[in-house]
């Protein structure tokens, strides 16, 4: 089995933290593991496999012979570092915002657009940076780029619509999201586990910014993401997402309007063959996804599917899935597992 050196950058961080996790789970094929932090981590130690691993400096140094980096360190760290690793020689995914538009870097989910993936192994991708090319060449002068990890509201939501969208092609997608507030960070979580304002007894209808059309960044992060990836711009999709106060795991109910009709029995199905979705949908004795059911978990959990009774072709569903696991450490290592041999020649 082929062993590939690996760097973590944001190892001490949430979704670092359980990058490192999924890798040691998945027996990804590591051979070194790098985790890079910043200064003020430098020094701490993580365990993999059983061994202790000092935590180094981020440095524009440090991705010689690396064969994959994983990012999820801000996007100020990927805009900077990101096109130094893949110029290194080294296959960068990403887990920001920092490239997710770009036009010439691949937005993936595995269960949903895994053919992107396919169609990288021995081909270049035209692109305005040289931070891109995906041309395979000899192992001592390889040339690395960028995949770009989706927003985690978008990756749970786009597993239950992809199939939805192939038997009945969406029109538009009503989305509100009850966010974690493990996706704030660790300082967040601290502020919650002690009762503190504003995330402990509260809802925050602001993630993110706001732009000038009125919603937040992160609202449109699902509206544009979910788009790209479902290679479709013709969806329209428009969301609100909300801080809870719930420690992990992200729940969103979705309203989806389709060309040709579906019964909540058709959906039903459909969901329950869709790679990486489970269907959870028995009201009457109380199963539907919650949070705390679905922390630890890497699929897409969906209940409460039923016709909507507003519009003829309607339906409206609950969607709930780990957000620092499937939204995005166990998401980054499908994508690298979906490389497989292609990572190096």
């Amino acid at each position: 089995m082929k062993l590939y050196n690996m760097a973590v950058v944001g190892a001490t961080g949430l979704v670092g933290e359980r990058m490192i996790k999924v890798l040691e789970e998945r027996k990804f094929p590591v051979g070194r593991l790098l985790p890079l932090a910043s200064e003020a981590s430098h020094g701490k130690k993580i365990r993999f496999r059983g061994v202790e691993i000092t935590v180094e400096k981020l440095r524009k140094d440090s991705f010689k012979d690396i064969d994959l980096a994983l990012f999820s360190a801000g996007g100020d760290v990927s805009l900077e570092y990101a096109p130094i690793a893949a110029k290194a020689g080294a296959i960068v995914i990403d887990n920001t915002a920092a490239f997710r538009m770009d036009p010439d870097v691949p937005l993936v989910v595995p269960e949903v657009n895994g053919h992107v993936i396919a169609s990288l192994k021995g081909e270049a991708i035209p692109c305005k940076r040289d931070c891109h090319v995906a041309q395979r060449a000899p192992r001592n002068d390889k040339k690395g780029f960028i995949i770009a990890n989706p927003n985690c509201s978008t990756i749970q939501l786009v597993c239950v619509l992809k199939p939805i969208h192939d038997a009945a092609k969406i029109k538009r997608v009503v989305v509100s999201t009850y966010q974690s507030v493990s996706g704030a960070g660790k300082e967040a979580l601290e502020k919650l586990d002690a009762g503190e304002r504003p995330f402990a007894f509260n809802c925050i209808p602001q993630i993110d910014v706001f732009t000038d059309n009125g919603y937040t960044k992160e609202e449109m992060k699902v509206v544009n993401e979910t788009r790209k990836i479902l290679g479709d711009s013709s969806v329209n999709v428009t969301c609100t997402a909300v801080r809870v106060p719930v420690r992990v795991s992200h729940s969103e109910s979705v309203n989806i309007e389709t060309e040709k009709k579906l019964t909540a029995e058709d959906a039903r199905n459909i969901l329950k063959n869709a790679p990486g979705v489970i269907v959870i949908d028995d009201p009457s004795k109380g199963r539907y996804p919650m949070p705390v059911d679905c922390e630890d978990r890497d699929e897409a959990f969906v209940g409460r599917i039923r016709e909507d009774i507003s519009i003829p072709n309607g339906i409206e569903c609950w969607i709930v899935s780990d957000n620092l696991r499937k939204g995005a450490a166990t998401n980054a290592v499908q994508i690298a597992e979906l490389l497989g041999s292609g990572l190096t020649s």
